[in-house]
């Protein structure tokens, strides 16, 4: 368990290390499998001109320069609504499919750090073991040691396992992004370079965490990680447009708005939505659409996919300042408190052509937002994403 005492001495960004924002934006959180069918509309799209969260999407396409912003909310009556902003293809004017399919980037760590704590329920995996336990003899490097280092430290990024996506390069080129990277690759990746900190002693966001934990629950259960997630939540909830990729797999299969990429501010954007996303896997690598992640974090906090003892592990957070005023990080999800009053639940999730936020309250509200550029040819809009869902979640 973290000190919670300490400041955290080195923070990231919400999905991934933003230190790399020139080319890369290897916030490894990724990307596909879907079913191939068409898309039911999962609710009306909604376009009241006094509405504030078509006014906040349209502010997003129009002043931030996003091709497109989706969104879909749960209000205090329960009714999902649908938002759409913009335009799904650049080149053709498309219009953008109503909670059309992204990329959902590092919101992808829920759905891993739910497998290891369903495990953790099962009594297969102990959260303040070490991972040494579990992966014998693997996790060696400059201040890196598996005996020091527990599951719960993983999952809560508490580690001071360092960033492999940070040494990676850059992997938006033409030959880059269809490359195919293995667990194992990547983590050799992150233990070339010494620990950021003593375990527990200080807190920085790192998908070499989660790459652990995905490890983890192949070893516990002899299975591959993208089964588990569809066993275990995606089919056990019902998410019909949510999935784990196949290896090669690098289309979005149901209807979705193209995502883009500039590799600067201002550069020109460029089509980057077909691509490899083994490089995010269990930090990332997820297809799902804006209502079926409402419906995930629905599902999660109403105690469907965790036992209590489990559920409350999850929600025990340790400061997590360079996520935002008052942040704090769980066990694969954040705390942000919100204007009115209350405590917002999300994580979001950054890859190279998508960025993704949801967030939920314990009452039941909920709105997800997706963009589909990273980079924006002017200025990013992040801060105006967590302003909307803010305004959402306060007004809903």
């Amino acid at each position: 368990m973290a000190d919670r005492s300490r400041r955290p001495r080195r923070v990231r960004a919400t999905s991934l290390s933003k230190r790399r924002r020139g080319a890369a934006m290897v916030a490894v959180m990724a990307a596909a499998l879907a079913v191939g069918c068409s898309l039911p509309a999962s609710g009306v799209p909604a376009r009241g001109s006094g509405d504030a969260v078509q006014q906040g999407l349209d502010r997003l396409v129009h002043e931030d320069k996003y091709p497109a912003a989706l969104a879909a909310t749960v209000g205090r009556d329960g009714r999902t609504r649908n938002y759409t902003s913009g335009v799904a293809d650049l080149r053709t004017g498309a219009k953008v499919p109503v909670d059309g399919q992204v990329r959902a980037g590092s919101n992808t760590k829920k759905f891993t750090a739910v497998v290891v704590l369903q495990l953790v329920g099962e009594g297969k995996v102990a959260l303040d073991a070490p991972i040494e336990t579990y992966l014998p003899n693997l996790v060696r490097g400059e201040g890196i040691d598996g005996r020091r280092i527990t599951v719960r430290q993983l999952l809560q990024h508490t580690s001071g396992l360092p960033e492999y996506s940070d040494a990676i390069g850059d992997l938006t080129g033409k030959k880059e992004r269809h490359t195919y990277l293995q667990p194992r690759t990547l983590l050799d990746t992150a233990l070339a370079h010494k620990a950021l900190f003593a375990p527990g002693t200080s807190w920085s966001y790192s998908n070499t965490n989660y790459l652990l934990a995905g490890l983890i629950v192949e070893k516990v259960t002899g299975r591959p990680l993208a089964e588990q997630i569809t066993h275990r939540i995606i089919q056990r909830i019902g998410l019909r447009h949510t999935s784990f990729p196949g290896a090669g797999d690098e289309r979005i299969r149901e209807a979705h708005p193209q995502g883009y990429f500039a590799a600067k501010p201002g550069a020109p954007l460029e089509n980057i939505t077909e691509m490899d996303p083994s490089w995010g896997w269990a930090a990332g690598q997820v297809i799902s659409t804006p209502s079926e992640l409402n419906r995930f974090f629905a599902a999660l906090f109403g105690g469907k996919l965790l036992k209590p003892a489990q559920l409350a592990q999850l929600r025990t957070t340790v400061p997590a300042e360079g996520l935002g005023p008052g942040a704090r990080y769980g066990l694969g999800v954040t705390s942000t408190p919100l204007s009115c009053g209350g405590l917002m639940w999300g994580h979001g999730g950054d890859i190279p052509g998508y960025k993704t936020r949801p967030g939920v309250t314990d009452d039941g509200r909920a709105v997800t937002i997706a963009v589909t550029a990273n980079q924006a040819p002017t200025k990013q809009g992040p801060a105006d994403v967590k302003a909307l869902l803010d305004t959402t979640l306060c007004e809903k």
